[in-house]
Parts: C-alpha cells; structure tokens; sequence
C-alpha cells in the first residue's frame, strides 16, 4: 500500500517564512561561539537571504527572462574575444 501525501496549504508567503527562517539563523549565529558550527550557521543565513532575493525578482513585474520556453544550453561554448592584440596584421 502507498503512502497518502500529506499536503496542506501554506498561511505564510514565502517570503514570510525565509525572512522568520533568517531572523532565527542570525539569533542563532550570534550567539553561538566561534568555529565551525557558527560559520555553517552564517552560510546558511547568505543562503536564505539569496533565496529571499531571488524570490524577491521573480515576484517582480516585468523580471521573467523574454522568453521562459527556451532552455537552457549548458554545453554550448562560450563566444571567444577577439582582441585588437590577437589579430593578423595583414
């Protein structure tokens, strides 16, 4: 027998939540002591702040790339620069 999901509907943005999340990061971080376990607590404040801007421009009007169907090539190489000391002279 498969497991039922349990799913329920969120009260709080997200926004919300990593803004809380982040508060009680930082409480956390500053009064922890020095040394490895408060440096993974600041990582993951920076984490949750980029997860707040990112949310921030996506919720932005007019911020969604021209054209959100096309993917995303990764394997494709990168335009070379031509600088004016790398030509012939001819």
């Amino acid at each position: 027998m498969m497991k039922k999901r349990r799913r329920f509907k969120q009260t709080h943005t997200l926004a919300e939540r990593l803004a809380e999340h982040v508060g009680r990061l930082r409480e956390r971080a500053s009064s922890s002591p020095s040394g490895t376990e408060q440096a993974r607590l600041w990582q993951k404040v920076h984490q949750a702040e980029s997860a707040l801007r990112i949310d921030a421009w996506l919720a932005a009007p007019g911020a969604a790339p021209r054209d959100a169907t096309t993917p995303i090539d990764r394997n494709r190489r990168k335009r070379s620069v031509c600088r004016p000391t790398d030509r012939a002279d001819t």
